[in-house]
């Protein structure tokens, strides 16, 4: 099941809030080792989850997190413009159609099947989202090997400059243009979309 929380219904969604903050610090934080900020030793959350921040959640039928991403609008600080524009070769993409995709998110401990269900279902709901909010382009910062990854999954994806050292990570700036042909590309490269298919329930994290 996918969800989408934003400012209109955030007040009635903290169980789900919950869970996407709980799965980003198993990722993020323990498995990955990023130094981000964790609140009550729970969850990671940083100053960009804020009362403008849209989450894309997907969940089993019980309600727990199998993946996620954060959207951030560009007419306001986000990520890129605020903590990686040496990333980008010119100015930094920014504008009411444009969104930054931030802490893509896919549950540990759920196995490999429902973890690319899960993928490919906040994929295209990444899409329609795009296409229902006239948002034309998608921009990011991403480890060089998750860029790569990216870049297969069908959808126009460029790097916005070239891979520069972070902190130890290789980084790269990301663009995703979105159009009427996005979701047929995603489907020629293997992505689900048809949405048929059902989620069991997902083990604990």
């Amino acid at each position: 099941m996918l969800h989408i929380v934003g400012t209109d219904n955030r007040a009635c969604a903290h169980k789900l809030l919950r869970s996407m903050f709980e799965a980003r610090k198993h990722v993020f934080v323990d498995l990955l080792k990023w130094d981000l900020p964790v609140l009550a030793n729970r969850f990671e959350v940083d100053q960009f989850d804020d009362g403008h921040a849209t989450y894309l959640i997907v969940t089993d039928a019980d309600g727990h997190h199998l993946a996620s991403a954060r959207l951030l609008t560009t007419t306001r600080p986000a990520l890129l413009d605020s903590l990686y524009p040496d990333l980008v070769d010119g100015d930094v993409p920014a504008g009411p159609g444009v969104v930054e995709i931030t802490r893509f998110c896919l549950s540990r401990g759920i196995g490999a099947r429902l973890r690319r269900e899960a993928r490919d279902r906040l994929l295209v709901g990444l899409v329609d989202h795009a296409r229902a909010n006239d948002i034309q382009r998608y921009t990011g910062v991403a480890e060089v090997a998750w860029f790569e990854q990216i870049r297969t999954f069908g959808w126009d994806c460029a790097a916005l400059g070239s891979p520069r050292l972070h902190d130890g990570r290789r980084l790269v700036s990301l663009s995703i243009a979105i159009d009427a042909t996005s979701r047929a590309k995603l489907e020629r490269a293997g992505i689900d979309a048809s949405g048929r298919f059902a989620l069991p329930a997902a083990r604990a994290a």
